[in-house]
């Protein structure tokens, strides 16, 4: 390809509706991220799993013994362990289809089937419970390599910053809706008649309709595009998959910026992830807030969220997206640190540490996802994304692996979550390393670092 040759149509209007569009991609899948893997999911399967052995005593699984209040953490290890497989094929395949939208719903419909099935997570089948929600978390992965590999497609280089940020901004606002209603049925339960645990089976049941209804609008109102620069590979879809995924890693070799780029992201999204996946735990097994509580909390981030990602994308335009991101992993230093203190049962503490968290969240997440964009050579968004997010769910086992185990050896939260500061200083370190105009000229892209 020529370098002058632009990377998406150059058309804005219709460019517009799509990215309108995509922006429901973040809308949807966030009612699970939110609802079901943020707050209600693993507070709960500790429940059932305490129900099933007692607060002393242990899981058995394959030889394995298991604290129940480890159990989240080891479902969402074996997850990501298990994604970090999946996915660099899933990009291959992606990148080899001009249906993409249609691998997008297929997945996001695959992932809300299983949450529904949690409806049925009750008494001491924390197994069942476990299997679905590794099926969902998978498919929810999987529907989200998809869509940000949609990203290059419908945006221009100068406009992915904004693009990612909004698409942020309005994950933060729907999930952030859904779970306000889901908070008020978990706060209000009695008033409505239902017990606590049927109040949360209901709230991950709306979760599952919620993202199965939303994505059919991306799925409408994005159009499908022929693939292009694959690499030329024999044999059938899956075999040339595998084929174009080799050539791929291979081809790594000549972009060591977004190489580069990808350590520091595995490290400092480890903490990010672990530190998401494990609040409503710390919140209501260490600090002693009632689930209600934990999810008003959780409200508040998703509120403050939204404006954090559009704040962050503007700041991005005028310093830059590396020096915004490192910023923010700063931010992420103090969160753990403060955590390791805060005070138990002291709201004001809690909601000031969940303030913190919602400024940080969405702008680091955003301006890593279309930084990232911008060392990605044009025909393999999806191959490169779904080493993206390899390393985002798929590798994101260091942080939840080293949570549960120090967990295990102290029997508290406070340590576990502190000992993430580790993989934050590490990503950090390694982003100070990437040479942005630099990755821009690797990739053949047109942009010039700011």
């Amino acid at each position: 390809m020529s370098m002058a040759e632009p990377i998406v149509e150059p058309e804005p209007l219709p460019r517009t509706r799509e990215q309108r569009s995509w922006y429901y991609t973040d809308w949807a899948v966030s009612a699970f991220q939110t609802t079901v893997a943020g707050v209600l999911f693993a507070p709960y399967l500790i429940s059932v799993a305490e129900n099933a052995v007692g607060e002393q005593g242990r899981l058995e699984l394959l030889g394995l013994s298991i604290a129940p209040g480890s159990l989240p953490s080891y479902v969402i290890t074996l997850s990501t362990v298990l994604s970090a497989v999946l996915y660099p094929l899933l990009g291959a395949v992606a990148d080899r289809t001009a249906h993409k939208t249609r691998l997008l719903a297929g997945f996001a419909w695959a992932g809300a089937l299983a949450t529904a099935l949690l409806f049925f997570l009750e008494g001491e089948n924390w197994l069942f419970g476990s299997l679905m929600f590794i099926v969902a978390n998978l498919c929810g992965g999987a529907a989200v390599v998809v869509s940000d590999s949609i990203l290059p497609l419908i945006s221009t280089e100068a406009e992915r910053d904004r693009v990612s940020s909004v698409g942020w901004a309005y994950g933060y606002a729907g999930g952030g809706l859904l779970l306000a209603v889901n908070f008020a049925m978990v706060t209000f339960h009695d008033a409505l008649g239902l017990s606590t645990e049927l109040a949360v089976r209901l709230s991950m049941l709306s979760a599952a309709l919620w993202w199965a209804g939303f994505i059919i609008i991306p799925w409408r109102g994005i159009r499908d595009r022929a693939p292009v620069a694959v690499e030329r590979v024999e044999g059938g879809l899956l075999a040339r998959s595998f084929g174009q995924l080799a050539a791929t890693l291979k081809d790594l070799r000549n972009y060591p910026v977004a190489l580069t780029f990808l350590l520091a992201y595995l490290f400092f999204n480890d903490g990010i992830q672990t530190v998401i996946a494990s609040a409503s735990t710390f919140g209501i097994k260490e600090l002693g807030f009632a689930e209600g509580t934990v999810l008003g909390t959780y409200l508040l981030v998703q509120f403050v969220a939204m404006f954090g990602a559009v704040g962050f994308g503007r700041a991005a335009g005028r310093f830059g997206a590396k020096k915004v991101i490192l910023a923010g992993i700063v931010g992420w230093m103090g969160i753990v640190t403060v955590a390791l203190v805060v005070p138990e049962r002291q709201l004001y503490g809690f909601l000031l540490l969940g303030a913190a968290i919602g400024v940080v969240l969405g702008g680091t997440q955003a301006l890593a996802r279309s930084y990232f964009s911008l060392f990605i050579p044009r025909g393999k968004e999806a191959e490169y994304f779904s080493l993206y997010h390899a390393v985002d769910r798929g590798t994101s086992w260091f942080g939840t692996l080293t949570f549960g185990v120090v967990y295990q050896l102290t029997d508290s939260y406070r340590p576990a979550i502190f000992a993430l500061i580790v993989f934050f200083v590490v990503g950090g370190l390694l982003l100070l390393r990437v040479n942005t105009a630099e990755g821009i000229r690797q990739a053949g892209n047109q942009r010039l670092a700011g």
